[in-house]
């Protein structure tokens, strides 16, 4: 069976930005230990009882001292213990001391405010250094009270009692750009309104699927049944190491192409006819690569002429997935950590020549899809202002097969992310949790339809095993963005559209709201860069449901409607001081209607009031309405006086 990620392997590669606590332990006394997120910088949750549990010697006595508080333990017969500790009101900096006989834990500059979870895939866990305007809005931080603590990515069979590493750093030029941007920017809009300080538990992975959140019990699934999946999970885990043995031989376990850190595989004179041909731009998964993580070199070549050589010139690269460093004929030009990036790099006349010149790429990848991907209207070179197309059939080499022992899909198997990255932290008492997740589950209808039953047992079973928090603590969420190609014709069918009609049918239970994103997505970019715009709207949200503030948090919502005379009349929620259209012409677009046929077109539009009236020439009895639904709603205009978009709706249920 597959085994969990050694925890002492992430916290090694953490350590450069952990804040860890102070510790004074005697001889013979090494086993007072607290949980990882208590730690300097932590902030704790107002106006609830403080927990805090540790691990000392078995019936050790424990003191535990915070801000005039003092309660005390005994550990147990397996050396547990838990305290607890009065509520407090906002406030701070504190220190909490922890005390044996031979060891005592201080934890500096300790605040009371509120705290919210962050949770979900990439456009949660997407940092503020890759987002719009990175570079302003990192030097303009400067708010200590703003804390992140960014769990390791990490999973386990069974429920862990600690994450496997991370700190709480503050909201500071030197931390802030690794900070996710909606946390930061919900975090920083609720410090405007709210005044206290704020403390996000960010608990994201990438690509991962809703169902790896979900505990076992919260799933309904039997012991039995996670064997399978995991037994499943290794037997595929060991057909692509033998896939990819059958097409490298042995896999190479150190990169041979960066040698005591000289770049062998840059060289321009390196022979290269052994090397295979790979399509760029692609993942190599699409190459036959399948399951492999670790480092590849990509070269290719270009010719320039004499004067070519001696002007300014660049090479875009488009997004590469993970890290890259680029070379040009052995000259170092740039390099880049993070996926969601993407390349272009100057190249200085003396790294060029006249006649053939070398482009050599280094690609690391730690999981997932790797290589030099996106649009080939990305990959190219620009001399003089003159672009040349690079993308085609480049040259391919693997450097180091570093296979993650948990594969390639760890982070869609049901539970896991749960077991490790969220139960560890259920004993913390929070505010409410933030979620933006749902784009891998929105691949077919069918799996967008389903995410309706999962996302409602993600809410309910959070809510149920936190404990210290209230039994409907606020759940908040943004709705999926525009994501793809416009439609040329109204869709009969959208997975996207289907996935966020999933998601407001959450909007039922207790405490919950959703943050509508469907102006603030790119056509042809997962991970849009506009965060600022989804954390404004994440903490208006907040600001209604959480903390009772009279403030419009939504764009219009449908309410109902009327036929009447060829033209359907749809009346609206939250209007926000009143209906308007974003078009410059004022036209109302995003609109298709349908009559018994069920056959949509696109329709006309404008607003009367407080309704909107809908009707097409071409549909004399319609019957049903739809707005904004399809995956890349680009004509949708609809919005309040406030500034928030229409939700998308369909009155019919087809």
């Amino acid at each position: 069976m597959i085994r969990a990620a050694t925890p002492a392997v992430v916290v090694c590669i953490a350590l450069g930005c952990v804040s860890l606590p102070s510790v004074a332990q005697m001889p013979g006394q090494q086993s007072l230990r607290l949980p990882k997120v208590f730690a300097d910088h932590m902030v704790l949750q107002r106006d609830a009882r403080v927990p805090v549990w540790g691990w000392a010697a078995p019936g050790a006595t424990v003191s535990v001292t915070l801000a005039g508080h003092t309660a005390r333990a005994r550990a147990d017969t397996l050396g547990a213990w838990a305290a607890s500790l009065p509520a407090m009101r906002a406030g701070g900096p504190y220190d909490m001391a922890v005390e044996t006989t031979g060891a005592r834990i201080a934890i500096r500059d300790v605040l009371v405010g509120d705290v919210w979870v962050a949770s979900g895939q990439s456009n949660m866990e997407f940092t503020v250094s890759v987002a719009k305007d990175a570079a302003k809005e990192i030097a303009a931080a400067n708010d200590p009270q703003i804390r992140h603590f960014k769990v390791p990515n990490s999973w386990a069979e069974s429920p862990a009692d600690d994450v496997v590493g991370g700190g709480w750093e503050l909201a500071d030029p030197q931390h802030v750009g690794q900070f996710s941007a909606v946390a930061y920017y919900f975090a920083r809009d609720l410090r405007t309104s709210i005044g206290i300080p704020i403390g996000i538990l960010n608990a994201t992975w990438g690509g991962s699927n809703i169902e790896t959140w979900i505990s076992r019990t919260g799933r309904g699934m039997s012991e039995r049944e996670f064997t399978a999946v995991m037994d499943a999970e290794h037997g595929y885990n060991q057909r692509l190491r033998d896939s990819l043995t059958a097409r490298l031989g042995a896999l190479p376990t150190t990169d041979g192409g960066l040698v005591d850190g000289r770049a062998l595989w840059a060289d321009p004179a390196l022979d290269e006819s052994s090397w295979r041909p790979i399509q760029v731009p692609a993942y190599w998964e699409h190459a036959g690569y399948d399951g492999m993580d670790g480092v590849v070199w990509y070269r290719t070549s270009f010719v320039l002429t004499g004067d070519e050589a001696k002007r300014d010139a660049r090479v875009s690269l488009g997004p590469i997935d993970d890290d890259d460093i680029t070379w040009v004929n052995g000259v170092e030009v740039g390099r880049t950590q993070g996926y969601l990036m993407k390349r272009t790099y100057a190249l200085p006349p003396a790294a060029l020549r006249e006649g053939r010149n070398v482009l050599a790429i280094r690609v690391s990848d730690g999981g997932g899809g790797g290589g030099i991907n996106g649009d080939p209207a990305q990959v190219y070179l620009d001399v003089g202002g003159v672009r040349r197309p690079l993308a085609g059939t480049w040259k391919f080499r693997v450097g180091q097969v570093a296979m993650q022992p948990d594969g390639q899909h760890i982070n869609k198997i049901p539970t896991i992310l749960y077991n490790q990255m969220v139960h560890p932290l259920q004993r913390v008492p929070v505010k409410g949790v933030i979620w933006y997740q749902g784009e891998s589950n929105a691949n077919n209808d069918q799996q967008a339809a389903e995410y309706r039953r999962l996302f409602e047992k993600l809410i309910t079973s959070w809510r149920r095993e936190w404990s210290g928090a209230d039994s409907a603590f606020p759940f908040l969420w943004a709705q999926l963005p525009n994501y793809g190609r416009p439609d040329s014709t109204p869709p009969a069918h959208a997975a996207w559209a289907t996935q966020r009609e999933s998601m407001s049918a959450a909007l039922k239970l207790p405490n919950t709201g959703q943050a509508i994103t469907i102006d603030v997505g790119e056509a042809d970019n997962l991970h849009p860069l506009n965060k600022q715009d989804v954390g404004h709207r994440l903490a208006l949200v907040a600001r209604r449901v959480a903390y009772g503030q009279s403030v419009v948090s939504s764009g219009p919502t449908y309410r109902r409607h009327t036929v009447r005379d060829g033209r359907l009349y749809i009346e609206f929620a939250n209007l926000g001081g009143g209906l308007v259209s974003r078009a410059p012409d004022g036209a109302v677009g995003g609109f298709a209607i349908a009559g018994a046929d069920r056959k949509l077109v696109w329709a006309q539009a404008r607003i009367e009031g407080d309704r909107v009236v809908v009707w097409s020439d071409q549909v004399r009895e319609p019957i049903a309405a739809r707005y904004a639904w399809s995956n890349s709603p680009a004509a949708a205009t609809l919005y309040n006086r406030a500034g928030l978009p229409a939700a998308p709706f369909r009155t019919d249920a087809w």
